[in-house]
């Protein structure tokens, strides 16, 4: 798959997720976050909840859970707490961070609370 086709297929795994989140009433209130630390690919919110959504895309489920590295977890991690330093409270704003995975025919995964796992 060229760079190109990747990027697309990212965006389109992208908003599909987001479309599962506000259906399910999380709604999607951040795309491609960018802090200093990093980026978010999509954040929501769950009443007073903020949750950092990662979002990787393969031919399997399993395929695109391999792609998240340390290094990649350490940067969301960092960028989320720049996000939540905006939060009215601050670094004690409840967060979760999810992984969604998506494959090659367009199905959705979500681990929800991944990184503490």
């Amino acid at each position: 798959m060229s760079g190109l086709q990747s990027y697309r297929a990212g965006l389109h795994a992208e908003e599909a997720v987001e479309r599962v989140y506000n259906r399910s009433g999380r709604m999607v209130c951040a795309r491609r976050w960018r802090g200093i630390s990093g980026e978010i690919d999509l954040i929501a919110r769950d009443g007073a909840e903020v949750i950092f959504i990662e979002v990787k895309q393969s031919r399997t489920h399993d395929e695109a859970a391999l792609h998240l590295s340390e290094r990649q977890i350490a940067r969301i991690c960092g960028a989320a707490s720049e996000f939540i330093g905006g939060e009215p409270a601050g670094q004690l704003t409840p967060v979760r961070f999810d992984l969604a995975l998506v494959d090659g025919a367009g199905r959705i995964e979500i681990l929800e609370n991944a990184f503490a796992a």
